[in-house]
């Protein structure tokens, strides 16, 4: 009998996961090397086929914490559908495409089929992940100027040099300490913790450390644009 998933005009579903970290510095995703064909040695973002028994959220936190081993999402949200009648090869497959964020204190355990990237540094995709990765990395960034979405990002506890450290790396350009110290702390998303920070090599005054108020995503400022710094 003939594989009803090959019969020209029927789709597939499947969910893929864009995973996103600020590592070393910068804005980085998890690919995973595909061992087959199509498209096989080219690396890709983790996910596979949906499930008849699943929504599509619960399926890509499944494939993630079966095939990567990533469990500690601090934040999941779905990203666009890619739908595009020749995405892959063969019969059409329904892409539901998920942005995650992993906070950068926490270090994965991953196969050694899968590798972190930075985002401006892809290597050869398969399909149209890069496509998705890019509409990631915006989501991200425009998500940072009007929501709380920081929090996911970030560790626990925190000094203001290290907070402007990752979103300056998510943002793609530099954001000022004093400014982002401002906004956040205006909107109510910042609250210090009354610790200090170890001084560093070169001693001085020791840093206070800061945490969010909250950790799940609030709409803060539905108008707000944090732009990169004027060049004229």
């Amino acid at each position: 009998m003939q594989d009803p998933s090959s019969r020209p005009g029927l789709t597939g579903n499947e969910v893929l996961a864009a995973v996103l970290q600020v590592r070393d510095g910068s804005l980085q995703v998890l690919l995973w090397q595909r061992a087959q064909e199509p498209h096989a040695h080219r690396w890709s973002l983790p996910g596979g086929r949906l499930c008849d028994t699943e929504d599509v959220e619960t399926s890509i936190r499944r494939q993630l914490a079966e095939k990567v081993d990533v469990r500690k999402l601090a934040h999941v949200e779905q990203l666009a559908v890619f739908s595009a009648p020749d995405r892959v090869p063969g019969p059409r497959v329904v892409a539901s495409a998920f942005l995650g964020l992993i906070p950068c204190d926490v270090d994965p355990e991953v196969p050694a089929d899968t590798a972190w990237y930075p985002v401006d540094e892809l290597p050869a995709t398969a399909f149209d992940h890069e496509a998705i990765v890019q509409r990631a990395r915006g989501r991200l960034r425009a998500k940072l100027s009007y929501t709380n979405l920081g929090f996911a990002l970030a560790p626990p506890e925190f000094t203001i040099s290290a907070l402007r450290e990752l979103y300056s790396a998510a943002l793609g350009y530099g954001v000022a300490a004093t400014n982002l110290q401002r906004v956040l702390s205006r909107r109510g998303l910042l609250e210090p913790t009354g610790h200090t920070a170890p001084p560093g090599p070169a001693g001085g005054r020791p840093a206070a450390l800061f945490r969010f108020t909250g950790h799940g995503m609030l709409v803060t400022d539905p108008f707000a644009v944090l732009r990169p710094p004027s060049t004229a």
